[in-house]
C-alpha cells in the first residue's frame, strides 16, 4: 500500500487529494482509493488498458473532478 499526495485544480480552486495504491488489492478495496480530509471520496479500478474508471464514489464527486483526479493518477504510472 502506498500513499500519494495529489493536487487538481477546478473552478480556480486547488484541490487536494491524499491516494492510497493498494498493490495488493483485493475486493474490499478498489485498486485506488482517493480521501479528502481523511474522508474517502472516490475508488478507481483500472482496465485492461491501464484506463481507470470509478469503482466506487461515496463522495459524490462530480464527473469533471472524477476525470482530473483519474487522469492525475494514470499520469503518474502507478
Amino acid at each position: 500500500m502506498d500513499n500519494i499526495k495529489i493536487s487538481i485544480e477546478k473552478d480556480k480552486q486547488i484541490l487536494t487529494f491524499e491516494v492510497t495504491d493498494y498493490v495488493h488489492h483485493e475486493s474490499e478495496h478498489c485498486k485506488f482509493e482517493a480521501f479528502r480530509d481523511g474522508e474517502f471520496v472516490v475508488g478507481f479500478e483500472p482496465d485492461n488498458q491501464r484506463y481507470l474508471h470509478v469503482c466506487k464514489n461515496p463522495g459524490i464527486l462530480d464527473e469533471e473532478v472524477l476525470y482530473l483526479i483519474a487522469d492525475k493518477i494514470e499520469a503518474m504510472s502507478l
